[in-house]
């Protein structure tokens, strides 16, 4: 992020502006429409506002002479349209004296940009790429203008009459925020977002007890809680509805190692980050202290999540947590992720389950080569049964050997999906007695196995029978 997005406040000072034709008008309409004080420096000497309305008018200062030279005491930016070489100049004079300037479609000489705007009144959202594309910009805009409901400004300004009010009856900021929550999200929002003022200014102030509307403690503290976390196998349009709202709730998030920066991103930004993960030859802090953690933050009237890597009950020891949480008697609730297994499946097109081939699929772990060791694998041995094994690029040796005893054929089409749902995703596909060397080919993890017939339906096996074919005839040619 280059531009760091912030919002000026125009009744402070003046904004000059330089430049001539429609190029300056279009923006002298936009500042006008924010109620800016403009000083324009027309470098034809035409001054002709096209339309502009009286009142905004008003606000519109004509000067003549140069700008290069013009007294800037009381400006509080610079902006150049249509301004010619004239925009260079006034940005170097701009930057000597610390003013912002925008010199249009100039990057380079600009130390701030336009972004595409959403004017609900109160509400306004700037869309930014940095100038490398307001057209992207625009349709994003686009998008935003049809999901917002056309009242979202009065409803800001129906909450912002009554922030005071609220601010002494419920001192405690956690717990205000979460009372404005429930008014903009239940019926009182509702009845502003349909045009019925009166009637939620009414329903304001039928709240007799605020705190307990927000739900607090007898203690006058926010209740906590802790929401386990399905963040997917990486990709962040992975996330649920669900996954993302309680991610923007939280008050703080304990997250994984193998939690993408991408999804982090989308939590609230204020919300405390704290990572608990293990990696390979690192232990981490254990499973009890996590435990303790979530405990204590609920404790302390945060809304805690615990975000985890694909699902949290799929080899994510989610059981073990919710198990602390209940003894704590800690309230919790689960959000279920989309599991590294299905999202190779997904990406790859490999059909875990394929009519009269594979009628069953078994999830399994095995970290380490003594994890494979324990397993019974001679219930593993069925041609119609998927086998999917997390964790197991390390024990991969581990795991074909005991296939191979238990009986499974050593041709059997296995793959390695690693980093699934990313864009540094990659699959190694061959046979089960390969399979310790199709792990290096997919230089690193994380990664997830899967064994069975299905494999040889995936995209990389069609790709891999073409390119043979393609070799084959290449061949004979010769």
């Amino acid at each position: 992020m280059r531009f760091l997005p912030v919002f000026l406040d125009l009744q402070h000072g003046v904004v000059m502006l330089v430049g001539e034709g429609d190029l300056a008008r279009a923006k002298l309409r936009l500042l006008a429409s924010a109620g800016a004080q403009v000083r324009w420096y027309a470098t034809d000497g035409n001054h002709d506002l096209g339309g502009l309305a009286a009142d905004d008018a008003a606000r519109v200062d004509f000067a003549n002479g140069d700008p290069l030279t013009a007294e800037l005491n009381g400006v509080i930016a610079i902006l150049c349209a249509g301004a010619g070489d004239v925009g260079p100049a006034m940005s170097a004079r701009a930057k000597a004296v610390g003013l912002p300037v925008n010199v249009m479609d100039d990057l380079e000489h600009s130390t701030f940009i336009f972004p595409a705007i959403v004017d609900r009144g109160e509400v306004v959202v700037a869309v930014g790429t940095g100038g490398a594309s307001p057209v992207v910009a625009r349709r994003v805009r686009e998008r935003i203008e049809a999901m917002l409901p056309a009242r979202i400004g009065e409803l800001a300004g129906f909450i912002g009459r009554s922030r005071k009010a609220i601010h002494h009856l419920i001192p405690e900021f956690a717990l205000r925020r979460r009372f404005w929550e429930r008014v903009i999200d239940g019926p009182i929002g509702a009845l502003v977002l349909a045009g019925r003022k009166d009637e939620a200014e009414s329903a304001l102030k039928d709240i007799r007890d605020a705190s307990a509307f927000a739900s607090a403690l007898p203690s006058g503290r926010a209740e906590g809680n802790v929401t386990l976390v399905g963040a997917g196998p990486g990709d962040p349009d992975l996330l649920t509805v669900k996954a993302l709202r309680a991610l923007q709730d939280a008050d703080v998030i304990f997250y994984d190692e193998l939690v993408s920066p991408e999804i982090l991103d989308r939590a609230r930004r204020d919300a405390a980050r704290i990572p608990v993960g293990r990696r390979v030859g690192n232990p981490g802090i254990g499973q009890d202290a996590v435990n303790q953690l979530l405990i204590d933050a609920a404790r302390a009237g945060r809304r805690a999540v615990r975000l985890k890597g694909g699902d949290p009950f799929i080899f994510g020891r989610g059981g073990e947590e919710v198990e602390a949480l209940r003894q704590a008697n800690v309230a919790y609730s689960i959000v279920p992720g989309i599991t590294a297994g299905l999202g190779a499946a997904a990406q790859f097109e490999v059909p875990l389950t394929f009519r009269r081939e594979a009628l069953r699929v078994t999830f399994l772990t095995a970290h380490k080569a003594r994890d494979a060791e324990t397993v019974d694998w001679s219930t593993l041995t069925d041609v119609e049964m998927t086998i999917v094994v997390y964790m197991g690029m390390t024990a991969a040796p581990s795991v074909r050997a005991g296939l191979l005893a238990a009986g499974r054929s050593p041709q059997t089409p296995v793959g390695v999906f690693a980093r699934v749902t990313r864009e540094n995703a990659a699959a190694a596909i061959g046979t089960l007695d390969e399979l310790p060397n199709l792990v290096e080919k997919v230089a690193g993890g994380p990664a997830v196995l899967i064994i069975g017939d299905v494999v040889a339906h995936s995209a990389p096996a069609r790709h891999q029978q073409l390119s043979q074919l393609a070799s084959f005839f290449q061949v004979a040619a010769e």
